[in-house]
């Protein structure tokens, strides 16, 4: 089955990982770990009710850490993990992000 997390940064910034040869990550850890960054990177609620959804808690988290945590080769294993508990989270086969528009679409 396919499974791809898409980050974008506008149309000419867009960071796709592929996910069909990576462990998946189970469901619990894959949310426990987007909790753990939403909160260590003070993250506000993106909704005026202050619920959180699970794609906002991804939006948040790349909107945070900005496209250059996506581009470096240094942070390469923290957005591979961002994008396999993305994915593990939404359980769905492509996931994109788009931090300017702040729009999650499967």
């Amino acid at each position: 089955m396919r499974s791809q997390v898409i980050v974008s940064w506008g149309d000419a910034s867009r960071h796709t990982f592929d996910l069909e040869e990576v462990q998946p990550m189970p469901h619990d850890m894959a949310r426990a770990w987007l909790d753990d960054q939403f909160h260590e990177l003070g993250c506000e609620p993106l909704r005026l009710t202050g619920k959180v959804l699970l794609a906002d808690k991804a939006l948040a988290i790349a909107q945070a850490v900005g496209e250059s945590r996506f581009t470096d080769p240094a942070h390469r294993p923290w957005a591979m993990v961002y994008a396999r508990a993305v994915s593990a989270t939404l359980v769905k086969p492509v996931v994109r992000v788009d931090v300017p528009s702040l729009t999650v679409s499967y």
